[in-house]
């Protein structure tokens, strides 16, 4: 008994020692308490940055979201595949049948407008709208624009709920965010995830032959479940913000397999703002040729990081060229915004219309320059293009660009529109071929591209087109128009 009190009195005496010498001379430490929780055993650790009563709740969103996102359903008319038995019966081809796609769509606005993807809503001679109570609408079809996939539709209603806009730039990767829509006909469905990546190119959208303007695919990744139905439908943050337009989903099944893909709301707000103005969207032009920068590139042309967008070259008399933008520089900043891929380039661009200013920041040989132009449309001039100018290209089925200075030397001549490319059109209808260099239109001259539109608008019944090939020999061609 005498052995256990002296084994104990030694401990006590040792512990005391020891913290006598640790609150005297030791080094003071924080200390991190870990709470171990008795129902799993599982231990809870505050991460930095994260607070652990951040609870979040999506229903007030959600609650709102739904009455804000629409379901659309389209009704098309397309061809009947052949069949024999009918033509054998009937002496005639089988009528073109009708058929139906659905997707959603969101109202931005009290009075009924309402946004959703062009290709939701591509080809319908009939479109309808039902709200999430239940109410149906036929609505009308404002403005499409194929290298977005937006597109506008008006329903007539007042006092309607609407989504407010938020701001896509601001939007971080590993924010929280809501997918709502109709996937598989299931109206009002919201699903939850995160943004997983910005400015994703995925290679789905065709270019605007009209302006030759390529599409614009800068898309905000997210793991929220999308799947067919919810196209057009709402990506919403935890403010209840509109911050994207679901479009796509990545997957070979068909069905969401973890990838979706949504429209940048800043982007969104520019077409559809062109669309209600104008009826056709407004795309400006910084004039130069680009791509992204990898190491082989960095490597070839002497660059210290692989941060930016290349210049490889610039539009004759376009924005660039006239502030002396130059092959080899590489754009680092659209504004204030930092850009470091050629698709979130064109998102920046695309934000802004032919006559807007902008400051472009370079980095050329090491040095950052910066740069205020004018941005330009796709004639090269700064003004509105209209609606009725677009369709006129459209029915000539070509686009052109300016005669370059080594042409018109080899050629002798003052100017002229080169068709650059051609589809079905009047154009390619009258026998024109690509290189066709337009020099006259009714005896009148033409200087550049955009002097094709400008003599061709308003004009009724047959038109002379005069010009010659890059072979030197010259034709005539006449349509109607």
């Amino acid at each position: 008994m005498t052995r256990i009190k002296n084994i104990v009195g030694i401990i006590l005496l040792s512990a005391g020692v020891s913290f006598a010498v640790i609150h005297f001379f030791g080094k003071k430490e924080t200390i991190v308490v870990k709470e171990v929780s008795s129902d799993t055993g599982n231990q809870l650790v505050n991460l930095p940055g994260i607070s652990a009563d951040a609870n979040i709740n999506f229903t007030i969103v959600a609650e709102n979201a739904v009455s804000e996102v629409v379901h659309v359903t389209s009704k098309m008319v397309g061809q009947s595949h052949h069949d024999p038995l009918y033509s054998f019966f009937y002496g005639r081809p089988a009528p073109p049948h009708a058929y139906l796609s659905s997707g959603s769509g969101v109202i931005i606005s009290e009075d009924g407008y309402i946004v959703t993807n062009n290709h939701v809503v591509k080809n319908a001679e009939e479109i309808e709208v039902v709200l999430n109570n239940r109410q149906a609408y036929t609505a009308e079809l404002i403005g499409q624009d194929p290298t977005t996939d937006l597109a506008l539709l008006k329903i007539k209603e007042q006092g309607l709920l609407f989504m407010p806009y938020g701001n896509s730039d601001e939007t971080k990767v590993g924010e929280w965010v809501l997918a709502v829509g109709n996937p598989f006909n299931l109206t009002s469905t919201v699903t939850a995830g995160i943004v997983s990546a910005k400015g994703r190119n995925i290679n789905i959208l065709g270019a605007d032959m009209n302006t030759g303007a390529m599409s614009i695919e800068s898309f905000i990744q997210t793991d929220a479940a999308v799947n067919p139905g919810n196209s057009g439908g709402a990506l919403v943050n935890t403010k209840g913000e509109l911050v994207g337009i679901n479009s796509a989903i990545k997957s070979s099944t068909g069905s969401y397999v973890g990838y979706s893909f949504a429209i940048p709301v800043n982007i969104v707000k520019k077409v559809i703002e062109d669309l209600k103005e104008f009826g056709t969207v407004q795309r400006a032009f910084i004039g130069v040729n680009i791509k992204n920068i990898d190491q082989k590139l960095a490597d070839e042309y002497g660059l210290k990081s692989v941060n930016g967008i290349f210049v490889t070259g610039t539009t004759e008399s376009g924005a660039a060229e006239d502030v002396g933008i130059k092959k080899g520089d590489v754009i680092m900043k659209v504004g204030s915004v930092m850009v470091n891929t050629v698709s979130e380039l064109q998102e920046q661009v695309n934000q802004f219309r032919p006559g807007d200013e902008v400051v472009i920041t370079l980095n050329r040989e090491g040095t950052e320059i910066e740069k205020k132009l004018t941005l330009k449309n796709f004639r090269g001039g700064t003004e509105v293009i209209k609606k009725e100018a677009q369709e006129l290209m459209s029915a000539l089925g070509a686009r052109f660009e300016d005669v370059s200075k080594e042409e018109k030397e080899k050629l002798g001549i003052a100017g002229g529109a080169k068709v650059v490319k051609l589809w079905n059109g009047k154009m390619m209808r009258a026998g024109i071929k690509e290189g066709f260099i337009v020099t006259r239109i009714d005896k009148e001259n033409i200087k550049s591209s955009s002097d094709v539109a400008k003599l061709l608008e308003g004009k009724k019944g047959g038109v002379l087109f005069e010009g010659i090939y890059p072979n030197g020999k010259e034709r005539y061609y006449g349509f109607g128009m």
